[in-house]
């Protein structure tokens, strides 16, 4: 198995990237999809977030208010450490058993958005990152996305530097061009994700 952390600024592109690695047959671990799965309704982790948030954080179908919820976190450091410690745990711990579950000659690759900013980079054989000038990240944000620009910055600064991530990449997948361009690196990366493996017989995307 190789395991890969993927990540990149908000606007980079890194979604795209996942889903062409999967094309190619990359089992993709989505820590975002697994933070909103680990805190559904009926979850000991949403247990948990209510009992030190309070119930006011609750939607009245009982879910997770997570506007309300990030209004908090968002304000206060003290509090979006108590979140994060609640949730990072759980999302590791069922992001561990998915990459358990893929298989001894798999590719699994784990989108992690905080990935620099968390100190996560050992964790992986290989780490990706999806790199693009600001100002092509604050475009896609504004009209790809409908993001108010002061709303833009704000999410952009409060990531890690694009010289941050590119410290700890061993591969960079350059997103500042068109989706073909995407796609014939994302191919390359492919390529040396599977000579990596020593595995042959994958799908090369040739």
């Amino acid at each position: 198995m190789l395991t890969v952390g993927l990540t990149g600024g908000i606007g980079a592109g890194k979604s795209a990237v996942a889903e062409l690695l999967a094309s190619y047959g990359a089992v993709i671990v989505d820590s975002d999809a697994i933070a909103r799965e680990v805190v559904e309704p009926g979850t000991p982790g949403l247990a948990a977030v209510v009992a030190e948030f309070g119930q006011e954080v609750l939607a009245a179908d009982g879910g997770l208010d997570r506007a309300r919820l990030g209004g908090i976190v968002f304000a206060d450091d003290e509090r979006r450490r108590a979140l994060n410690a609640i949730v990072h745990p759980l999302v590791r711990e069922r992001s561990a058993a998915l990459q358990a579950a893929a298989g001894p000659d798999a590719i699994v690759v784990n989108d992690v958005p905080l990935l620099t900013e968390n100190g996560l980079a050992g964790l992986y054989d290989v780490v990706v990152v999806v790199d693009a000038a600001p100002a092509t990240r604050l475009d896609r944000l504004v009209r790809l996305r409908g993001m108010a620009e002061d709303e833009a910055r704000a999410r952009m600064a409060a990531q890690a530097t694009r010289e941050e991530r590119l410290a700890v990449a061993d591969i960079v997948v350059d997103n500042d061009g068109t989706p073909e361009e995407l796609a014939r690196r994302v191919r390359e990366v492919w390529q040396e994700l599977v000579a990596r493996t020593g595995v042959r017989g994958r799908n090369s995307g040739a």
